[in-house]
This record gives structure tokens, sequence and C-alpha cells, in this order.
């Protein structure tokens, strides 16, 4: 019923620029918080930035000064604008979003997820 599709992952030089994307589509009356979240050995997943729907921002610690993510909530999407990546930013990145669906509760979904590779 509700679908996170993401897209803009791929191959980049360390220095390089990603703009990764996420649209939240379906039966859908409302988004809380959004973001993005990567891969993690022990917890699964890790937050590398979310933004609520007044647009207030936390990011990852690793992240903060070079991504930066924004939301468009007309669209029901996301951005992470990802500068100055290095190869330890190297994982899978997955959408999260907290909807409202049509059952009127919120709910957690999750995208596939996209592959980013930094090389060296």
């Amino acid at each position: 019923q509700v679908q996170l599709t993401e897209s803009g992952g791929g191959f980049v030089q360390a220095g390089g620029s990603l703009r990764l994307s996420c649209a939240a589509s379906g039966t859908i009356f409302g988004i809380n918080d959004m973001g993005w979240f990567r891969q993690a050995p022990v917890t699964g997943r890790d937050l590398v930035a979310t933004i609520e729907h007044d647009g207030t921002t936390n990011y990852a610690d690793s992240v903060k000064g070079r991504f930066t993510i924004t939301r468009d909530n007309a669209k029901n999407t996301i951005l992470l604008q990802m500068n100055s990546l290095k190869p330890e930013d190297t994982h899978v990145y997955y959408c999260y979003a907290n909807v409202k669906d049509y059952t009127s509760r919120w709910r957690d979904y999750w995208g596939q997820g996209t592959q980013v590779t930094v090389s060296s």
C-alpha cells in the first residue's frame, strides 16, 4: 500500500558527490519523520540523517558538514545531498518513513535500499 522508492545511488570517487532521493507513494494520510539509514553489523541499520515534518534535522556525527537532508512535503519526497564522500560511506542506504496509512495507524516503512560505493 505504501512504497518508498529510492534512487540516486552509484559509484563515485572519494571527494565526490551523490544525491539520493526517496519518494513515498500509496495511500498516505500523513508522514511524520523521514530519513536515511545505512547497514550496520550489530544494529542492522544506523541513522544517517532524519528530517521531521517541520524541517528539523539530525545527522550522524560521521556525516555532519558533508551530508544535507531536505524534504518536500508536497511531493512526499526527501533528498540526501552527499558531498565530500569517503570510502567509509560505502553502504546500502535505506529510506525510512513513519506513515499514517489507510488503517489510520502510524507505521514504519522502509525502502529496499540503494547502493553507494565510494572508491579511494
